[in-house]
């Protein structure tokens, strides 16, 4: 068995229970393609009883950036977001996953109700995996600063309602029935869509008993002309103890999946331990702000007009040598892997790059 995959396979007791193969748990090619079109979930989660929940105490509202730890202390969360907005399946860029199981690594994944439900076979490997911790990241990654009533409290409890169903319909199947069991009943965290938010938005989110989490390290991974090795640079420059980091892992984290080696030994080496969001909030005291933003206030304001949505990478993405390095993106070779399987067996073709701009804040 390739080395690799056997690691994969002993990552938690679910898996080594062998509820999947570890073909069926490596990543695939093409995997990671989003693919535009496809409507089969644009459909609100269906409604459900939610387990009841408290708003957040008056000393944790707001939006948290980092943590601020006891002196001595090395500890940063790897967060990564795995966002679907309506007439689209997102990709799932499992060559994250193979390398952060294959290293032990720790991490929180914001991720929208939609994608729960469009990626029935790798949600609940996720959801099981002691490894990762799940967080909302709204339903159908609407601009939440654009919403009021009835459409706001959907974008925040739509993924709660998924969560909770899957989670339900997890633990009754005997395989992953204990590793499901011990996750949590209810999500406890949200990211905004855009990092964009207002008071309203802002206080409705912790009204549903949800921390707001930020970052203060991004890595620019959705502009497909940041290579892996300034994805590196990103993280080893820009972290420090009680950094919260923010990349992607739907197909629109580009070149993460290879810039993850080049950082992460260079972090290890540096003391750096890696916990989930919420190990890291239980070890300090938040940095909480009252607003939401990228890298300084307002500069997620535009995101409140159509035009701001399609500004960045946009105007000319197609033939572009950036769109080039994106489509190459599924078959770049990982340093860390020495061992594969035959790519013949899960082979598929990818879809044609997106045509549309970039809609993503940090860029």
């Amino acid at each position: 068995m390739p080395l690799v995959l056997a690691v994969l396979l002993a990552a938690s007791p679910a898996f080594a229970q062998r509820c999947v193969t570890p073909a069926e748990l490596a990543s695939r090619p093409g995997e990671e393609h989003p693919v535009k079109g496809d409507h089969r979930f644009d459909a609100a989660e269906p409604a459900r009883q939610l387990n009841p929940f408290s708003p957040v105490p008056a000393n944790l509202r707001g939006a948290i950036r980092r943590v601020e730890l006891p002196r001595g202390r090395k500890l940063i969360a790897l967060t990564f977001d795995l966002c679907e907005q309506p007439g689209e399946i997102a990709g799932y860029d499992g060559a994250i996953f193979d390398y952060l199981r294959a290293q032990g690594i720790k991490a929180t994944l914001f991720t929208g109700g939609k994608w729960m439900r469009s990626h029935g076979t790798r949600f609940p490997q996720l959801l099981t995996d002691p490894l990762f911790e799940i967080a909302n990241h709204a339903s159908a990654h609407r601009n939440l600063r654009l919403l009021s009533g009835a459409s706001l409290e959907a974008e925040i409890s739509g993924p709660q309602r998924a969560y909770e169903a899957i989670r339900e319909t997890t633990a009754a199947n005997q395989c992953y029935a204990p590793a499901a069991k011990s996750t949590p009943q209810r999500l406890g965290l949200f990211r905004f869509p855009y990092g964009a938010c207002n008071d309203a938005a802002l206080a409705a989110v912790n009204d549903a008993g949800l921390l707001a989490i930020q970052w203060d390290v991004s890595t620019g991974d959705p502009s497909p002309g940041t290579s892996a090795q300034e994805i590196a640079n990103a993280m080893v420059r820009g972290v420090r103890p009680g950094s919260i980091v923010i990349s992607h892992a739907n197909g629109r984290g580009f070149h993460t999946a290879a810039g993850l080696p080049l950082a992460i030994p260079r972090l290890k080496a540096a003391g750096y331990e890696f916990v989930t969001v919420t190990e890291l909030l239980a070890a300090g005291k938040p940095v909480i702000v009252p607003a939401c933003y990228n890298n300084k206030p307002g500069d997620t304001d535009r995101y409140d007009h159509p035009l701001g949505l399609h500004v960045g990478l946009a105007g000319g993405l197609a033939g572009s040598s950036k769109t080039k390095a994106a489509a190459a993106h599924g078959a770049q070779s990982l340093p860390w892997q020495t061992q594969t399987e035959p790519a013949a067996k899960h082979a598929v073709k990818p879809p044609p790059p997106a045509k549309e701009p970039s809609i993503w804040p940090w860029q």
